[in-house]
């Protein structure tokens, strides 16, 4: 009794030293490596290490299927309870929920946790590719939209999809006589790239970024209101907006993590209060930077009002373009 008096004279009694700690903790990447639920979960398991917060490694597994449906599926009916694993999840994780990709579930039937970051949208090509500035590539399609073939990670009416179709609309081309290349992920649109299967690849710049740095891409244009800066890139401020370059496209993707709708509240605290914390820690913010990835903390309740309304909004998106009834 008399400890709980000293807790509640000095308000803070923190989850951490009271809650289990997950025994094998694990982030799940919703698709195969290489793409930007792979990043999301790399974040986490690198400096969530660094900074001592978790004593225990920290494994990423990945779970491919319908970008991200196979996941929410699995946490919602067979590891409805599991409290060891936080899941990836991104904008186009909303997008699909808002387009019924999740059949009957949606963003009422998990437990938003916390954000890691936020990227942007951005079109790519080949470094060797003919097409040197945005206005050479959307030339092309306008003279002949079945001429240049457009990838990305998630089938139509993903945001990848949602990206190009908006960018196409700015150019005066409909998306419905381009060719689009469905992946299952980024890593595998990328992989498409560099192999010259198709033309341009349109993902988050945080994918793009160590291909921009290499070298073996070049960055068209973001999909920010104003240019991108890194103290780890130094190209990065380079890249122009497709604002500045005269088309109206902004697309900021959001990536952060969930659980599944029946942990113990025990256990989502724990990883609640343990992910805020992490978010104020230099390891934390420095990794974030590497992954390409910009300043956006919004856990817990906030996280969960954030993504209720930006889903509706996506629903809204999703009526103009003809994805739903």
């Amino acid at each position: 009794m008399k400890f709980k008096l000293f807790c509640t004279t000095l308000a803070f009694c923190s989850i951490l030293a009271f809650a289990k700690e997950p025994n094998r903790p694990e982030c799940i990447a919703p698709a195969q490596p290489g793409g930007g639920f792979d990043l999301t979960c790399k974040l986490i398991q690198t400096s969530i290490t660094d900074t001592k917060i978790l004593s225990k490694p920290m494994r990423v597994t990945y779970m491919p299927g319908g970008v991200g449906v196979v996941a929410y599926n699995s946490m919602i009916n067979s590891r409805s309870k599991d409290g060891n694993a936080i899941v990836a999840f991104s904008s186009g994780t909303l997008l699909n929920i808002a387009t019924g990709k999740h059949g009957k579930y949606n963003e009422n039937d998990v437990r938003w946790l916390a954000s890691g970051g936020v990227d942007y949208a951005a079109v790519g090509v080949k470094a060797d590719s003919p097409y040197n500035t945005l206005e050479d590539l959307l030339n092309a399609l306008k003279k002949d939209p079945k001429s240049i073939s457009f990838g990305a990670g998630g089938s139509v009416g993903g945001q990848d999809w949602m990206t190009t179709a908006l960018l196409a609309k700015s150019a005066n081309v409909n998306i419905k006589d381009t060719r689009y290349v469905a992946f299952e992920g980024g890593g595998d649109a990328m992989i498409s790239l560099l192999g010259g299967h198709i033309d341009a690849a349109v993902q988050g710049i945080a994918e793009l970024l160590p291909h921009l740095e290499s070298g073996s891409v070049r960055v068209l244009a973001v999909f920010s209101d104003e240019r991108l800066h890194s103290n780890e890139s130094k190209k990065l401020s380079e890249v122009p907006t497709a604002k500045e370059l005269g088309y109206d496209v902004v697309w900021p993707t959001i990536r952060g993590y969930y659980m599944a709708p029946k942990v113990s509240d025990a256990s989502y605290n724990w990883w609640l209060e343990a992910l805020t914390k992490l978010q104020q820690t230099e390891e934390f913010k420095k990794q974030r930077e590497l992954r390409g990835l910009f300043e956006f903390n919004k856990n817990g309740k906030e996280l969960e009002e954030f993504v209720k309304a930006q889903t509706q909004k996506y629903r809204d998106l999703a009526k103009e373009f003809d994805l739903v009834k």
